[in-house]
């Protein structure tokens, strides 16, 4: 079959599928683009020449953007089915990084396309080429290799077939899935081969479920059952694995409480009576002295980052073990756990199955329900509104957002203060609501991710919250939500800067520098009058559907509003006082953010004796 490179990779991916449980599903259901001399004639043809129901195309707006639409379609599907992404050489390519490093740092699989420079070199350098005097074989594409799970430059047409199938087998193994990247010399690409027809046969990827060893098992049963005061923490493996149900069974029957770190919140439900909330430095309080006094951590699809463990200070009982129930061994062994390495759902049935009989101590489960009731009220608090005419308070803003909102709606969101308000405060009623991507905290992935997650949701609220900081990195995919008429829902809070980063910087001593939008003032600081940015006004500009609001009551129209709205809807608001975040319960929990250890300042003195205090309580788990 005589077909060009480009033309037989987009007619292979056409034709591979993922099952798991029985169900079949398209692997790449889809691929994005913006076309530079570097794929137009390659891919781009392709594209054309196969046609839309071959392979949908999308049309972006930058290459950073396209990738996290990916990476919000393909978590949502479960990581069952992906997008692929095509980008011409050179500064296309290079946008490709950031996203890439979102995408493997939170093991979510995006096929990567772009272009290269000519393997032939015909003309060396070409336009858009980095020449490197000491390797011929470089170019900028291979900034990708550190971000991709896997990597191959395709030189000659006929090693596109053994690449192809390796890109598959890392795309659907759900331990290495992540960025994999596949670059396309240009002249490669437009190049014609004579392929074996069977590599264009339907090929289905079987997602495995790998169950745990017995031995690794026993020892996990051993330690629940010779356990006072455990505690679960379900990280995204639980989501990832469809593992939710056995997750609620195993509560149900040894009544161990649930904690959540942001990739895994909603695992159970908000009202669960084993769920404490979110656990870490953005946890709430009852997870936090859970975690404090637990003998045995159950650490389920989880990476166990610093802010889960507030930077190796949140587990001080002197004589704690950890369970590492992961699919990944590397995830498995952290904290000196005793590995259980198996798929979350078959993990958590079988260790309920070997524990049978065994549950936590009435008085302990009455304790931490308790407490949990004890944050809710703080979360009620919170959202409380007094006064309608108002301006809102960030939390306010939620709490509002939580009295709309059912079980179908989609939060979707990643940097600035609201993934801390919202691990604290959300109260998650359905297994995929609760969308926070903390793995790589992307500022501007929200808008774009919110388009990926209503492609594999049609028909459902998606919601995408974002700061002012937020919206001005990364607002063009509006303009191809407009495009194709996906329904996403835009809330920008407005405070005139990097508030978060700005309270950050005031508790470790950096007084707030350069951290709010603002002129200059006369000693050359950033603390002038704020900036005469009209994000609504931008918005309105790429063809959205703009409500402004400057009150609680305008708010709450307004969120309604949009949330029935059949056309792309932005919903504006400044929150109270430029200079106030939100009104939440403080951090929980430390984190380390290291403090300048000799200063002259008197701030930066007296964050330095607060940090040695802290650090003080870090532990090594052996």
């Amino acid at each position: 079959m005589r077909l060009t490179v480009a033309q037989a990779l987009v007619r292979f991916l056409a034709r591979q599928y993922t099952e798991r449980d029985g169900r079949r599903r398209r692997l790449i259901a889809a691929t994005w683009g913006i076309f530079g001399h570097g794929n137009v004639a390659g891919i781009g043809q392709a594209l054309l020449e196969e046609g839309p129901d071959a392979m949908p195309f999308f049309q972006g707006r930058n290459e950073q953007a396209m990738v996290h639409a990916a990476v919000g379609y393909a978590r949502q599907c479960g990581r069952l089915s992906a997008h692929a992404v095509t980008t011409s050489i050179g500064p296309g390519a290079t946008n490709l990084v950031t996203g890439a490093a979102l995408a493997t740092i939170n093991r979510i699989p995006v096929l990567l396309l772009p272009g290269d420079t000519f393997a032939t070199r015909p003309a060396d350098p070409v336009l858009q080429q980095l020449e490197v005097p000491y390797a011929g074989d470089v170019s900028v594409n291979d900034t990708l290799r550190p971000v991709s799970r896997h990597f191959d430059r395709i030189t000659r047409p006929e090693a596109l077939v053994p690449a192809a199938l390796q890109a598959m087998r890392v795309l659907t193994d759900p331990v290495q899935t992540g960025a994999v990247t596949l670059a396309l010399p240009q002249d490669v690409q437009a190049q014609a081969y004579d392929w074996p027809e069977e590599f264009f046969a339907e090929r289905v990827w079987g997602v495995r479920r790998p169950r745990p060893d017995r031995t690794e098992l026993a020892a996990a049963a051993e330690a629940v059952r010779g356990s006072a005061r455990p505690l679960l923490v379900a990280g995204g493996g639980i989501r990832h694995s469809g593992a939710q149900a056995a997750l609620a069974a195993f509560a149900d029957a040894t009544g161990i409480p649930a904690a959540a770190t942001q990739a895994g919140k909603g695992a159970l439900p908000h009202d669960h009576p084993a769920d404490v909330g979110g656990i870490g430095h953005t946890g709430t309080a009852t997870a936090a002295a859970l975690a404090r006094e637990a003998d045995l951590v159950i650490a389920a699809g989880t990476r166990l980052t610093d802010f889960t463990t507030a930077s190796a200070t949140l587990f001080r009982d002197p004589a704690v073990r950890f369970i590492g129930l992961n699919l990944d061994p590397y995830d498995a062994h952290k904290l000196a756990a005793r590995p259980l390495v198996a798929d979350a759902r078959e993990g958590l049935d079988e260790l309920r199955e070997a524990v049978a009989g065994y549950r936590v101590d009435p008085a302990y489960e009455t304790a931490y329900r308790q407490r949990h009731q004890e944050w809710e009220s703080r979360v009620d608090r919170a959202w409380a509104v007094d006064d309608e005419d108002a301006a809102p308070t960030q939390t306010q803003v939620l709490g509002l957002l939580d009295a709309l909102v059912d079980d179908t709606d989609i939060l979707i969101n990643a940097a600035g203060s609201l993934p801390g308000d919202l691990h604290k405060l959300w109260r998650a009623r359905s297994a995929d609501q609760y969308h926070v991507e903390y793995g790589y905290s992307c500022m501007g992935y929200e808008i774009p991710a919110a388009i990926g997650v209503a492609l594999a949701a049609p028909g459902r609220p998606v919601w995408a919250l974002v700061g002012d900081g937020t919206y001005l990195m990364n607002p063009t995919e509006i303009v191809t939500a407009v495009q194709e008429g996906i329904p996403i829902k835009v809330v920008i809070l407005d405070n005139h800067g990097y508030a978060s980063i700005g309270g950050l910087s005031g508790a470790v001593g950096g007084e707030g520098f350069a951290t709010g939008y603002r002129f200059r003032a006369p000693d050359g600081t950033y603390t002038g009058d704020p900036l005469p940015v009209d994000l609504a006004a931008n918005a309105a500009s790429l063809g959205m559907a703009v409500i402004r609001t400057r009150t609680l009551g305008d708010l709450r129209k307004a969120l309604a509003q949009a949330r029935s709205a059949d056309r792309p809807t932005c919903v504006y608001a400044q929150t109270r006082t430029p200079d106030t975040v939100s009104g939440p319960p403080p951090a929980q929990a430390w984190w380390d953010v290291p403090v300048a250890e000799t200063a002259t300042r008197k701030a930066a003195a007296e964050a330095r004796e607060e940090y040695d205090r802290q650090a003080a309580q870090r532990r090594r788990h052996l």
